[in-house]
């Protein structure tokens, strides 16, 4: 969260996302309302699944939420970005993006993926929309 937080307060995210009113609003678990997607042809249903987001900025448009690892992720589990993108689907009118962030483990770089789901109900629609990488001097 540390890293999470000096990427912030350096205007990291807001600077990537291009949205001065990015605020911290969404930090930890919750659990998810009812809602239904597809994994190929399978429909699954879901109803009060744990979720963690480890930070969720609101701006006037738009909610940015963000899985954070502090490591060289060679994958990752989409579920770790579908469940929290969908969950707040639900509950806001805002456009909702999910954000990967990770730090190097030495060192000040920071890299950014964003991701969008082409189609909500389809959880193999993720696709890379964007990805850069940072360095904090200072």
């Amino acid at each position: 969260m540390q890293h999470l937080d000096y990427a912030y307060a350096s205007s990291l995210i807001r600077t990537f996302m291009n949205d001065n009113t990015l605020i911290l609003t969404i930090r930890g678990r919750k659990y998810t309302p009812s809602f239904n997607f597809r994994v190929n042809k399978q429909l699954i249903e879901v109803e009060s699944v744990q979720t963690e987001v480890d930070a969720g900025y609101e701006g006037r448009n738009q909610v940015v939420l963000i899985e954070a690892k502090c490591f060289n992720a060679s994958n990752v589990i989409i579920r770790q970005l579908f469940y929290p993108y969908r969950q707040w689907q639900e509950v806001t009118k805002k456009k909702v993006i999910p954000l990967f962030f990770e730090k190097t483990v030495e060192g000040n770089e920071y890299s950014i993926r964003q991701f969008d789901f082409e189609d909500p109900d389809d959880y193999n629609s993720i696709k890379l929309v964007r990805a850069d990488k940072f360095e904090i001097k200072g």
